[in-house]
């Protein structure tokens, strides 16, 4: 493997150090899901230089390797992989479980849960993946190529999906259940569009870019006048392309490093650990100061306030896949009423006679927002094993998620308003 450009010993002190933290998080992950058969390993796929649709012969800024066949560089996907020692006896629970991770995150972002997971459902076999463009996957210049018929949105998303697309051939996966948090939702949304026919099942856990953005000006004038100040000048930064990473690398190292502990302590209180506070910060802190990449996206394909340009309650009920979930943390961001309003509109469909439009099923796991996978690790690894299909092989002590049984709003109840509507009430 070698490094290419930016191969200063700033940048290898950079790598060294989320391979450290990415090892701390992965000596965790046994600690949740109580097991410990499974077999737990990090990998780095070759995927094909010429799958991804860049401008130009670019050179990676980070990780990519030499291919065997041709005088080029392959990009590289990095990942981690649970394997359960007893999988030659459950190959009837399904597809292996493929998980993205939400913006400025990773693979390992998952520790929590990838044992738990391995262990009651999808044949025992479960793979979190580095987007190409984040962790420790190979980090292309995001400049994408002019396309006959595709705009930028198109382009942006194929980044994702194509380099998808390559490492799944890679790993000869005819089919796969595949689960998205947040951007990664979304990306498993665009890839579905294309390769319905490689997913047997969608999970969509708090997925980023499904509502039609609020156009109505009284829903912001209600908001405190401190968050629409953030908002206003958010999305001025968002705007001119300047993403959460760029803004922490223009810091001191210790006001970066800073920066994000003050994000984990006030996100992530359910961590309690100390030293996994700590691996976490320097995993997050890592991520966020290697060269720029995939988190270049944000702007071609969402507005402020995550807003989609193309939002996926028009798209989710076209997909050609016939069971998708979607799962929301109880003080979740990300409003479940747009997961409503998806499950809403393909039961009408379906009434109406297209029985080809997929089944949605809703779920809230209690005591967690955005980040559930971490702040409820053990009622959202229910969830997705709920949205799986492994029901069956839950315990009868599983901590188990709430159910929206309706379509419409009078599920919400379950649901809290964020943090800063409830506080405007409250005055």
């Amino acid at each position: 493997m070698s490094i290419f450009n930016w191969g200063s010993t700033k940048l290898a002190n950079r790598i060294e150090s989320m391979r450290l933290a990415e090892g701390k998080l992965m000596s965790f992950a046994n600690r949740f899901g109580g097991n410990t058969t499974e077999q737990l390993e990090l990998f780095d796929t070759p995927i094909p230089r010429a799958s991804v649709p860049l401008h130009g012969d670019q050179r990676c800024q980070l990780m990519s390797c030499r291919s065997e066949t041709e005088d080029t560089s392959d990009f590289i996907m990095h990942g981690v992989k649970v394997t359960s020692n007893d999988t030659e006896n459950r190959l009837d629970e399904g597809a292996p479980l493929v998980l993205l991770h939400g913006y400025a995150n990773g693979a390992l972002y998952y520790y929590r849960n990838l044992v738990g997971l391995s262990n009651n459902h999808f044949g025992g076999v479960v793979y979190a993946l580095d987007m190409l463009g984040w962790g420790l996957s190979s980090r292309p210049s995001f400049k994408m190529k002019s396309v006959e018929g595709c705009d930028d949105v198109d382009m942006a998303e194929q980044f994702f999906v194509e380099s998808l697309e390559a490492w799944r051939k890679a790993h000869k996966l005819e089919k796969m259940t595949l689960g998205g948090h947040s951007l990664g939702g979304y990306m498993s949304v665009a890839y579905c569009e294309k390769y319905p026919q490689h997913v047997d099942r969608l999970i969509l856990i708090s997925p980023a870019g499904v509502p039609h953005e609020e156009t109505n000006p009284s829903t912001r004038n209600n908001l405190p006048l401190k968050v629409r100040i953030l908002i206003s000048l958010a999305a001025g930064l968002w705007r001119s392309g300047i993403t959460p990473a760029s803004f922490i690398k223009s810091l001191p190292e210790g006001r970066g490093t800073k920066l994000v502990a003050g994000y984990v302590e006030n996100r992530l209180p359910a961590v309690t650990c100390v030293d996994e506070r700590a691996s976490l910060v320097e995993y997050l802190y890592a991520n966020a100061v290697l060269p720029g990449s995939g988190a270049d996206c944000l702007n071609k394909i969402l507005k402020p306030m995550a807003y989609a340009k193309k939002p996926t309650i028009d798209r989710i009920p076209l997909l050609n896949v016939r069971d998708i979930a979607i799962i929301y943390g109880q003080n979740d961001w990300m409003d479940p009423k747009a997961g409503l309003n998806v499950k809403k509109r393909c039961e009408e469909l379906r009434t109406s006679g297209k029985e080809e439009t997929p089944k949605i099923s809703v779920f809230g796991v209690k005591d967690a927002g955005h980040l559930l996978m971490l702040e409820n690790w053990e009622e959202f690894n229910s969830a997705v094993i709920l949205a799986g299909g492994g029901g069956k092989r839950l315990s009868k002590q599983a901590h188990l998620p709430f159910t929206c049984s309706q379509s419409d709003e009078s599920d919400t109840g379950f649901f809290n308003k964020p943090r800063f509507a409830k506080n405007k009430e409250a005055q």
